[in-house]
């Protein structure tokens, strides 16, 4: 934890800690006669002559930082709402806000006492969400910004001067400041140290969120930034809830920060460092913040750079990583498949991640959209098949039989195949669907027979023989047999067959059923981020396909989302790591009583030992136990269990087959 906050706890009045909202506003509303402040921002905003109003907010945006003011705090709360509302406004920024809000970060870094006065806390904070408001979409504010000199303050609460929910709002505006052209070159100017900075707070920050908030009693939290993250209502779930919404945005700006370097082929030793990239691949913005591609966003940035591409490639952890994306209902699902095609095309990369690549892309080359990209699947199989020549003829040896195995039923789906059914007249292609109909039919029986294993090769038989252009009947055949792959607990399997389905199905109307067994198959395999994005993916799509009155959950999907969110809670890992520091100190400060006390209780243990069994007896007790209770199995009295079917276990994992 940084010094600051400690000298906070320690040097703060509670009456200087309490929220803003709780403190009386002395209002200028009735009449300014009654205020006797000459640099008033109340009565420079209630004046009525425009002239008048705009020279009165530039003297208080002068005057504010060198003068101490209760009302300061309430001031820059209310242009903050104004900035967040109107960023594009050029009011203020053409007033002096830049200037003011930068002169007010120095004095808050740099002179505690004034910090600690009052509420001027709170100040630092909301005058750099203010510069980061108005400098998210002009570049022309952008610019003023810069010639105001806000970097420098912004970069002293990057570096944590004060806490993290500073951190935030600097990374965020210096993103903001590195997004426009007209000032990349100023942000460059610390570029080794900003680069530096953002990738420690991208890899760190929750466990420095959990460590300073999340992980603390509630009534030893730092009170302005409960007031902060709930606006002064001091709700424990709020402030919960928005510390893991902020620990987020937090990485998300700082991976924003790094990406506007990346774009530029700036920096990339940095930033493809292997420890880095390794982490990168499993950053995401979590369901609270959904809207940023976070490092995968990153990773496709690098991945345009042929140096970028390289470090991609030599990475086997990013890369599997990428291949689970590419088969899952993430948002970003195609940024993964793009990432994988790049590298893909590059001669360079190409042989580095084929062999594991095309066992994942194999399920995709039906694809026909994905988030407004036509003709997906084409551009994947494509890519896949651009030297097949090379391998068919005996020139290219992938070392990999799996691989090959892989590249031939690609070329066969997608070439032989439709060449085949290209000539194939209207009667045999009537004769192939009706057999194609009683095979599926056999498939069903034979799985609710019991017989899987056969089902599974019928399943098959029909998916050879079905026409390619039956996309419905083929949709079905995959999900059944991804079924019959789970109760066989062959989750890759069930993985590979129910992506097969979905990506021949609608993407406006993915495959229901498909999205639920994909979910399961990847809660087995412990993908619990892949196991929650395709069970939310499974609701939605349930509660749109039915009347939303009266619309249920099912029990299994909400125990799967309960599951899988408790797993994927993004301060789980901060939250092991602090458990496993105060295990190691338990046993550290317990080792010297440990000892003293070990010989009196082997002492005891021999007292009581002779009644407990042994390793080698425990065994024959166990059994003499069960034949006598006749719960065991054999041919004695108990209940064992008998091989009668599948329609028990079929409804445990809500088997329905088409």
């Amino acid at each position: 934890m940084p010094n600051i906050l400690n000298f906070i706890r320690v040097h703060l009045p509670e009456s200087a800690m309490d929220s803003q909202h709780q403190k009386k506003n002395t209002t200028h509303k009735n009449s300014k006669s009654l205020c006797t402040n000459p640099c008033c921002f109340f009565c420079a905003m209630n004046e009525a002559d425009p002239s008048l109003r705009r020279a009165g907010i530039a003297k208080c945006f002068k005057e504010m930082p060198l003068r101490d003011d209760q009302e300061h705090v309430l001031a820059l709360s209310g242009l903050w709402n104004v900035a967040m509302a109107q960023p594009d406004d050029p009011e203020f920024p053409f007033l002096g806000i830049f200037e003011c809000a930068a002169n007010l970060i120095r004095r808050g870094v740099s002179d505690r006492d004034w910090l600690l006065r009052d509420q001027n806390i709170y100040i630092p904070y909301y005058a750099a969400h203010i510069i980061g408001s108005y400098t998210m979409n002009k570049a022309q504010f952008a610019e003023r910004a810069v010639k105001s000199g806000v970097i420098s303050p912004l970069m002293e609460l990057l570096r944590g001067r004060m806490s993290w929910v500073e951190k935030r709002v600097a990374v965020r505006a210096l993103g903001h400041l590195a997004s426009h052209e007209r000032t990349f070159d100023a942000i460059s100017m610390h570029e080794a140290e900003i680069i530096n900075l953002s990738m420690e707070n991208a890899s760190t920050c929750l466990d420095v969120v959990y460590d300073e908030f999340v992980g603390v009693e509630h009534c030893r939290r730092l009170k302005y930034h409960c007031d902060l993250l709930t606006r002064g209502t001091g709700v424990l779930e709020i402030e919960n809830r928005k510390a893991e919404e902020w620990a987020s945005q937090l990485q998300c700006w700082s991976l924003y920060l790094l990406n506007c370097f990346a774009c530029k082929e700036r920096s990339l030793n940095r930033i493809c460092k292997k420890e880095f990239l390794q982490k990168l691949s499993g950053m995401w913005g979590g369901l609270a913040n959904r809207s940023s591609p976070a490092g995968i966003g990153l990773i496709r940035t690098l991945c345009y750079s042929r140096n970028g591409r390289r470090n991609v490639a030599d990475s086997k952890e990013v890369i599997e990583r990428l291949c689970n994306i590419s088969r899952s209902s993430d948002k970003w699902q195609y940024m993964a498949i793009d990432c994988l095609l790049l590298i893909l095309k590059d001669p360079d990369t190409r042989y580095k991640v084929l062999n594991a690549a095309v066992l994942f892309l194999v399920d995709l080359v039906d694809l026909r959209s994905l988030r407004g990209r036509t003709k997906l699947g084409d551009a994947i199989t494509q890519t896949l098949l651009q030297d097949y020549d090379q391998l068919k003829y005996g020139n290219l040896d992938l070392k990999s039989e799996s691989a090959e195995r892989t590249l031939e039923e690609v070329w066969d789906l997608k070439v032989e195949r439709k060449k085949r059914e290209s000539i194939l007249t209207e009667e045999a292609a009537r004769e192939r669907r009706l057999l194609v109909g009683v095979m599926k039919q056999e498939g069903n029986r034979l799985f609710w027979s019991g017989d899987v294993e056969g089902a599974v090769l019928k399943y098959t038989e029909a998916l050879d023989l079905c026409p390619l252009k039956m996309r419905k009947e083929r949709v079905v055949l995959h999900s059944n047999r991804a079924q019959c792959h789970l109760l066989l607990r062959d989750a890759e399997s069930a993985i590979s067959d129910s992506t097969r389905a979905l990506s021949l199905s609608s993407a406006v109307s993915p495959h229901s059923k498909s999205l639920w067994r994909r979910s399961q198959a990847y809660d087995m395999k412990g993908f619990a981020k892949e196991s929650l994005m395709d069970c939310l993916m499974f609701i939605n799509d349930r509660i749109k396909s039915r009347d939303t009155i009266g619309v249920s959950i099912p029990y299994y999907a909400a125990r799967m989302i309960t599951k899988q969110m408790n797993a994927t809670w993004i301060f789980v890992t901060a939250k092991s790591n602090d458990l496993n520091d105060h295990v190691v100190e338990n046993q550290e400060s317990n080792s010297h009583d440990h000892e003293m006390t070990m010989t009196m209780d082997i002492r005891k243990r021999k007292k009581v030992i002779a009644g407990m069994p042994t390793i080698a007896e425990e065994p024959v007790r166990r059994r003499r136990e069960l034949e006598r209770t006749g719960t065991g199995t054999g041919t004695g009295t108990g209940t064992g269990y008998k091989k009668t079917g599948l329609s028990v276990i079929a409804q445990l994992t809500r088997a329905t087959i088409g």
